[in-house]
């Protein structure tokens, strides 16, 4: 009986690890082909994150805004940095959040302005 149970448990974690082994294979391949798409805007984009210590994901949630817009981005972070200014009660640790996520959108966006000038320039020389 012990010897039966001893199989049936060596199966089971076969099976759970060939499972995870084949999950851990897909999502790599899944890193991978994400990380080319990305190609060089995505090093600058992974770069500024590392710099300002704030990534654009957490950027665009302190800011609440879900696409990258500069009038929103603007019109939410006066009414955020106003609300939380230590005058009025706010919270001068939230007020600085505020202005790091305000700073890494500013700066996606302009990895952004360059990304297609570039592209617009690449296009303008085949023609």
């Amino acid at each position: 009986m012990a010897k039966y149970l001893a199989q049936v448990i060596i199966m089971g974690a076969q099976v759970v690890g060939r499972a995870f082994t084949r999950a851990l294979r897909q999502e790599l391949a899944a890193s991978r082909t994400a990380a080319e798409a990305r190609g060089q805007a995505g090093e600058k984009s992974a770069a500024a994150s590392s710099i300002s210590g704030i990534s654009l994901q957490e950027a665009q949630q302190i800011l609440n805004v879900p696409r990258l817009q500069a009038e929103e981005i603007q019109k939410n972070y006066e009414h955020l940095f106003k609300v939380n200014d230590k005058e009025v009660g706010g919270s001068f640790y939230l007020q600085s959040k505020v202005v790091r996520a305000k700073e890494r959108l500013d700066e996606e966006l302009k990895i952004q302005s360059e990304e297609e000038k570039k592209h617009k320039e690449h296009g303008q020389q085949e023609t």
